[in-house]
C-alpha cells in the first residue's frame, strides 16, 4: 500500500489525444504513483495499465455530446480525497490547461490548502494536424494558430464569457492569415460555419479529424462552404477536431510533390 501524503496534493495529468503511447514520461510517473485515479472517458484504457494494482480508479465521465459528471461533484471528489491523505491524480484526456478545466480545478483546490500539480499532455488540436500530415504554422500560409471551442459554456463565477463572435474571428484568421482549430464543434457546426462564411471565402479548406491519434482515426477533407454538409454526410461525430485554413493546401502540395512524375502527367 502506498504511503498517505502529508500535504494534500492533487496531480492534473494530460493522457494526451487517445493513443496511449503518447504518454509523457512524468505523466507516467504520477500514475504510478496515484493511490486515487479521477479518470476522463477519453483516457485509453491502456494508460491505466501504469496505475498501482491498489490504486482506486474513479471513472468520471466527460465527453461531448454525452452526459457528464458534474463538474462540481468532480471538484468535491478531488478534495476530498487529497484531504483524506490519498495521493490524488485528476486523468484527462489531452492537455489539462486547454480546455481541460484544470484553471477552474486548480483554483477550486487551491482554495481549500491543497498543492496543485499540472501534468501537460498532447492536446487533440495538435494531434489532429499531424494526422493529416500537416503544420498549423507552416510558413507559406499561415502566421500562427488560434485554438477555440465551438461549445462555449457559461462561467460558473464572474459574469459569462460573451458568446464567440466567428464573423469577426474569420476575418481576423483571414487579415492575419491564421489558422483556426476549433475543438468540440460538432454540434455548433451549422452556426460557426454560417459565421464563419462572413469573414473567410467559402472555398477556405477544412478538415475534420476524428478520434484523433487512434487507430479508428478517420478525417474528411471539404471546404467551408460545405462543412455541415460533410458533417450530415459523413455522420461524424464527438471527438472531433475541425482545422480552418490554407495550411489544408499543404496536403495536396505534399501529394503532387510525392506523386511519381507520369501521374502528375509529366
Amino acid at each position: 500500500m502506498k504511503p498517505k501524503t502529508l500535504i494534500p496534493k492533487v496531480t492534473l495529468v494530460g493522457a494526451g489525444p487517445g493513443d496511449p503511447e503518447l504518454l509523457t514520461l512524468k505523466a507516467v510517473k504520477a500514475i504510478q504513483a496515484a493511490s486515487v485515479l479521477l479518470v476522463d472517458d477519453l483516457v485509453h484504457a491502456d494508460v491505466l495499465q501504469h496505475a498501482s494494482p491498489t490504486a482506486r480508479i474513479i471513472h468520471v465521465g466527460k465527453r461531448g455530446g454525452c452526459q457528464s459528471t458534474p463538474q462540481a461533484f468532480i471538484e468535491k471528489l478531488m478534495a476530498q480525497e487529497a484531504l483524506a491523505g490519498e495521493n490524488v491524480v485528476r486523468l484527462k484526456g489531452g492537455d489539462p490547461l486547454i480546455f481541460g478545466r484544470a484553471g477552474e480545478e486548480k483554483q477550486h483546490l487551491q482554495a481549500l490548502g491543497i498543492e496543485v500539480e499540472v501534468v501537460n499532455g498532447i492536446t487533440a488540436g495538435l494531434s489532429a494536424a499531424h494526422g493529416l500530415g500537416v503544420a498549423l504554422t507552416h510558413r507559406a500560409y499561415a502566421h500562427g494558430v488560434i485554438m477555440i471551442t465551438g461549445h462555449a459554456s457559461p462561467a460558473r463565477t464572474g459574469a459569462p464569457l460573451p458568446a464567440v463572435d466567428w464573423a469577426q474571428l474569420a476575418r481576423t484568421a483571414h487579415d492575419c492569415r491564421l489558422t483556426l482549430v476549433i475543438y468540440m464543434g460538432v454540434q455548433t457546426a451549422a452556426h460557426l460555419q454560417q459565421g464563419l462564411l462572413q469573414g473567410l471565402p467559402p472555398d477556405t479548406p477544412v478538415a475534420v479529424v476524428e478520434n484523433a491519434s487512434m487507430p479508428v482515426q478517420r478525417h474528411v477533407c471539404t471546404q467551408l462552404s460545405q462543412l455541415s454538409a460533410v458533417f450530415a454526410l459523413e455522420k461524424l461525430a464527438s471527438p472531433a477536431i475541425i482545422i480552418v485554413g490554407d495550411v489544408l493546401l499543404g496536403m495536396q502540395t505534399l501529394s503532387i510533390a510525392k506523386a511519381p512524375a507520369a501521374a502528375r502527367g509529366v
